[in-house]
């Protein structure tokens, strides 16, 4: 990556883990050195690559695993609130920020409504009885990456799940337990906080989502 496209990535990151809000122009372009429009530039490229995603105005919403709207996950920290992009990236922000070794992350079921909410630590897997459910596969997580985040979401059981799909029309994605949510997060996004940051390649994603319990062909193995 460009050094420059590198520290405004960094900047955007660190920015959004220290204050949950997604840093202005001006702040981007103080941090990383440049001018606004480079930064303008630089944001360009990096949604080209994925590392931050553009909503229908042209602002950012998900910078993985930050969010700066709602995807239905709250995540309040000893100092700081913030959204989580899906249910995958609400449990990865107490693992990633480095001064919120916990967090209480809050939801509502889809099918039903009903509130819940977890103190995530990275000491120990939560014991909740709750189920996160995941609608697109692997392979098609960027074919429209914010449906994607939208439809990973936690359920208060397989009941719920049945009952929103035949609501929904969709069909049955990938379901797990908490403890294994909390296995997937833990380290997905180590080095995101640092630079330079390199990105897992296809084959060592796979091999992560194994070492966690993850495999089949939803999850490209």
């Amino acid at each position: 990556m460009d050094d420059r496209d590198e520290a405004v990535r960094l900047a955007v990151y660190r920015g959004l883990a220290a204050s949950g809000r997604m840093p202005a122009a001006d702040a981007l372009a103080a941090h990383a050195s440049l001018s606004e429009a480079e930064v303008a530039d630089a944001l360009e490229r990096l949604a080209a690559a994925r590392h931050v995603v553009f909503d229908e105005e042209h602002r950012i919403v998900l910078a993985h695993p930050f969010a700066t709207r709602s995807f239905g996950f709250s995540v309040m920290g000893g100092r700081t609130i913030w959204w989580g992009g899906c249910a995958w990236d609400a449990f990865a922000i107490p693992h990633l920020v480095p001064d919120e070794p916990h967090a209480l992350i809050a939801t509502t079921c889809p099918a039903c409504g009903s509130p819940h909410a977890w103190t995530v630590s990275r000491a120990e897997e939560p014991d909740a009885p709750q189920v996160a459910h995941f609608l697109v596969p692997a392979a098609h997580v960027w074919d429209d990456v914010v449906h994607t985040c939208s439809h990973q979401r936690i359920f208060c059981s397989e009941d719920c799940v049945e009952a929103w799909l035949s609501r929904t029309g969709n069909e049955r994605g990938y379901v797990m337990d908490l403890p294994t949510l909390w296995r997937l997060a833990a380290h997905w996004y180590e080095g995101r906080l640092d630079s330079p940051y390199r990105r897992r390649e296809p084959a060592e994603a796979r091999e992560y989502f194994a070492s966690v319990g993850l495999t089949g062909p939803f999850w490209g193995s």
